[in-house]
């Protein structure tokens, strides 16, 4: 048990508790680390997450939770650092870690990357190498669930593949981004070799 200060506007009400605001837990978290399991909780309140089928509005902000991160507590700096780490347009926390994998292997994405089909449909990739063509996707646990959610993602990854920028596409599941993510990461790297510029490398 650690026992750090909290000021009048850290803590709130919640069904006849006093807890500590969203913005200070999160900023614990961050003060405490691990830094994976922290920026999950940041990327989570920070995005539009569904719950229960319906989407929800963030539960806070990036400059309330800077704000939180001023006073000088212990891990302060450090929290500051992986502050700057987080993506608020991350959709899920195998989004979050994919990511955070890919950025300790010194690989930097575009997130949520716009492409314009050559139908006029506007399609936005989990990460995309622009450079070398390459789009990566994650599947959540959750994947599919219905034919017809299946069918609109089979839809939606022909049209991908059918976009002038893509040149290959690679799709991940949740389990290889938490179990597996050394063979996701040479995957990506072996992709991004093939696809170099002045290589050949046609859709698909």
């Amino acid at each position: 048990m650690h026992r750090v200060p909290l000021a009048p506007g850290d803590t709130t009400e919640r069904q006849g508790l006093r807890v500590t605001t969203v913005a200070r837990t999160l900023a614990d978290l961050l003060r405490a680390g691990p830094r994976d399991d922290a920026l999950v909780a940041v990327e989570s309140a920070w995005s539009r997450r569904k719950v229960d089928h319906v989407r929800r509005a963030p539960l806070t902000t990036p400059a309330a939770l800077s704000a939180a991160l001023e006073a000088p507590l212990l891990g302060a700096g450090r929290a500051r650092h992986w502050l700057e780490l987080a993506d608020p347009t991350s959709g899920s926390p195998a989004e979050t870690i994919a990511r955070l994998r890919m950025y300790d292997a010194d690989l930097h994405p575009e997130t949520q990357a716009e492409l314009i089909t050559p139908g006029g449909r506007r399609r936005f990739l989990d990460f995309f190498f622009r450079t070398e063509g390459l789009a990566v996707e994650v599947e959540g646990y959750a994947y599919h669930g219905t034919r017809e959610s299946h069918r609109r993602d089979i839809t939606r990854f022909n049209e991908v593949l059918q976009c002038p920028e893509v040149r290959t596409l690679l799709r991940f599941t949740a389990e290889d981004v938490f179990h597996r993510p050394a063979r996701m990461i040479e995957e990506i790297r072996a992709a991004l070799a093939r696809l170099r510029p002045g290589s050949a490398q046609p859709n698909g």
